[in-house]
């Protein structure tokens, strides 16, 4: 059985128009993929070998309770779920706009998830990690921490690199979680840790754009293999995604994807393709066979609103 161990964040979702309708729910983009890939892997039941695993801290509200079991129902593993007697969860609100395009705001600074590597059983997540196949993480998963904290989660997956588990990275830029007056510097030197240590890059052009100024996605390709990145996928928003595998000199491929008349919400985008893409990527499936994989769900879940569409709209159980 492969595993896979996601570490991230999940906030409480408030999604709508303040003042106005607002839906309580909950999601966080590591979260976000993690109950996508359960989703993925139980449309395909002959390669239903796979175990999720969602890595962080979480309180010991009821809120926290309630999160967990949703969690587990989508078929999510929670035993590396630490619980923080002292924190509760953070909490975003998403504000859409009439394209379906959307703003973000969030109270977070003394969530759980934060504290995640100052835990005081996070010695267990430490040897838990060395024992699963795969790794995911993000840009947020590193942006919300401690300065101290990030280094020691990047020194500690160099360990585990080095180990044999395989790293991917998703490098979900979110300007506001970064300092903003040092030119990027901070980001730029977190994320090029980050690729240094990555065996999969799962990245957004629009967010390597931003942070590097790539002018194309050869551009971000070139960098991510001088980076020792060995596969990277580039995302590409409704133009499909293009992949390259730099271990076997094979040139970049490009994956289109079928065009959505009406967008709703493009919240989990990415994270939906990542889940996707990952259903496939971890049972066997070429890498461009996952990406496929990752545009389907991704374009289903983008008519949809809120980060986590109901399970009946993709078929599931």
């Amino acid at each position: 059985m492969k595993h896979i161990a996601i570490i991230g964040e999940c906030m409480i979702e408030l999604n709508g128009k303040p003042f106005g309708e607002m839906m309580q729910t909950f999601g966080g983009d590591t979260l976000n993929a993690a109950v996508y890939l359960c989703r993925g892997k139980s449309l395909n039941r002959e390669e239903n070998d796979l175990k999720v695993s969602y890595v962080t801290a979480m309180g010991t509200d009821a809120i926290s309770d309630g999160m967990l079991s949703r969690w587990r129902d989508e078929g999510i593993d929670t035993d590396l779920v630490l619980r923080d007697r002292e924190r509760t969860p953070g909490l975003y609100l998403i504000q859409l706009d009439d394209s379906g395009e959307r703003t973000f705001l969030y109270w977070r600074n003394q969530s759980a998830a934060r504290y995640l590597v100052q835990h005081l059983e996070f010695d267990r997540i430490r040897e838990n990690l060395a024992r699963v196949d795969m790794i995911l993480l993000s840009g947020i998963s590193l942006a919300i921490l401690p300065e101290e904290d990030r280094g020691t989660l990047l020194k500690l997956l160099g360990e585990l690199k080095k180990q044999g588990v395989e790293i991917a990275f998703d490098s979900n830029f979110r300007p506001a979680l970064w300092p903003t007056g040092d030119g990027l510097k901070t980001v730029k030197d977190c994320f090029l840790a980050m690729y240094n240590v990555s065996n999969l890059a799962l990245v957004t052009f629009d967010d390597e754009q931003a942070i590097w100024g790539d002018a194309t996605e050869k551009d971000t390709l070139r960098r991510l293999k001088e980076s020792g990145v060995e596969k990277v996928v580039v995302k590409l928003g409704e133009d499909g995604c293009v992949v390259q595998e730099f271990a076997t000199h094979a040139d970049p491929i490009f994956v289109s994807t079928d065009a959505v008349k009406d967008v709703i919400d493009t919240t989990a985008a990415g994270d939906s393709f990542n889940g996707g893409f990952l259903s496939g990527y971890l049972v066997g499936a070429s890498i461009e066979e996952a990406c496929k994989r990752g545009n389907a769900l991704a374009r289903q879940v983008i008519q949809h609103k809120g980060a986590i569409i109901p399970a009946e709209v993709l078929g599931c159980e």
